[in-house]
């Protein structure tokens, strides 16, 4: 993992970093604050040559900071009930459905975590994992917000509206409905499809309500991960309203 800021989230959740290696000819005080900080948690730190870690990071831009990390990974879904069950506020959930580019991943993760969102689901199949690209882009929210892969999206959908009575609201663009239409205070699971493909039909159906965003453009459609911004922070203002 590369980057002054994806390293400094990684070193905010202990444990993470075996081993940091930052740019030998580099004395600044933002490199020199993360090198304490390693230090301080026992994080063995390297001096060496840009080369070295020009080569470690495979071209990315590491401002001369590379880490070794341990790369967080989906949970179970065995365990989304036992998450469901110890929550004490309605729960908001992200369901992605073939969401498959990591940075976008990343990017509603992070998205995720600042709204409040409790968990994040998304199919185990045709679908983007917690890729170093994922991580680096979530900027500490890989760690900090519940990623399950499931192998049936619909059947995990249909148990999460039966035994959990969370209301599911998918976003499509043909929809009669508008996002700011939509009640979105109660226990909610907010369903984003891949940018141009959109739901697959199964997810579709399985939808308790079907939402459009305003398009006052000549685009047709918006980034999922854009798209996710503006509807989770749109459950947030109604549910802090």
């Amino acid at each position: 993992m590369g980057g002054l800021h994806a390293v400094r989230a990684a070193l905010g959740h202990g444990g993470r970093v075996h081993e940091l290696r930052v740019d030998v000819r580099r004395r600044d005080r933002r490199l020199q604050t993360l090198v304490e900080r390693a230090r301080e948690q026992g994080v063995p730190v390297r001096r060496v040559e840009r080369r070295e870690l020009d080569a470690l990071a495979g071209g990315a831009n590491h401002q001369g900071a590379v880490a070794r990390v341990e790369a967080p990974s989906a949970r179970p879904e065995s365990e989304l009930d036992a998450l469901l069950a110890g929550l004490e506020v309605p729960p908001l959930l992200l369901i992605l459905d073939g969401v498959t580019d990591p940075h976008n991943l990343g990017a509603c993760l992070r998205t995720a975590d600042a709204a409040g969102v409790q968990a994040v689901i998304a199919p185990a199949d045709r679908s983007a994992g917690l890729t170093p690209v994922a991580c680096k882009v979530a900027s500490g929210a890989a760690e900090t917000v519940p990623f399950f892969q499931v192998t049936n999206l619909a059947r995990t959908l249909r148990r999460l509206q039966d035994e959990h009575r969370i209301f599911l609201v998918g976003t499509a663009g043909e929809a009669e409905a508008g996002l700011f239409e939509a009640d979105l205070t109660g226990p909610l699971g907010l369903v984003m499809g891949a940018e141009g493909g959109g739901l697959r039909r199964l997810t579709r159906e399985a939808c308790d309500q079907l939402v459009r965003l305003p398009m006052l453009g000549q685009v047709e459609s918006l980034n999922v991960s854009v798209a996710t911004g503006i509807c989770l922070y749109e459950a947030l203002r109604q549910r802090r309203a």
